[in-house]
């Protein structure tokens, strides 16, 4: 069972308690003008998601606590969390060095 801490109310429960969200970071395609995104940026913004072996940021949704959304830090290896930060917050370095993770 994994434990997991909402940074937000800072419950601490079983995955059960959360909703998984997916990557985090994932950047909205840049376009002063929303109806003309290209249809491979669409499908690449709303589709194409890294499932990398290691240290990996994604959105959790504290369902039954705060209701609020935060990200967390988690090795998809040992199924580990390793950090939990709100939205707002700037995400840690992950540890392989690679600054902020995809969509950044």
């Amino acid at each position: 069972m994994l434990l997991i801490t909402c940074p937000v109310c800072n419950v601490t429960a079983d995955e059960t308690e959360f909703h998984c969200g997916g990557e985090a970071h994932i950047k909205r395609p840049a376009s002063s003008d929303p109806a003309n995104v290209s249809e491979r940026a669409q499908y690449e913004y709303l589709y194409v998601r890294n499932n990398p072996r290691g240290m990996h940021r994604e959105m959790w949704l504290c369902s039954r606590g705060c209701g609020k959304w935060f990200y967390a830090m988690r090795d998809t290896l040992t199924l580990q969390f390793h950090a939990f930060y709100g939205i707002t917050d700037s995400p840690p370095p992950l540890p392989d060095g690679n600054g902020t993770g995809s969509g950044s």
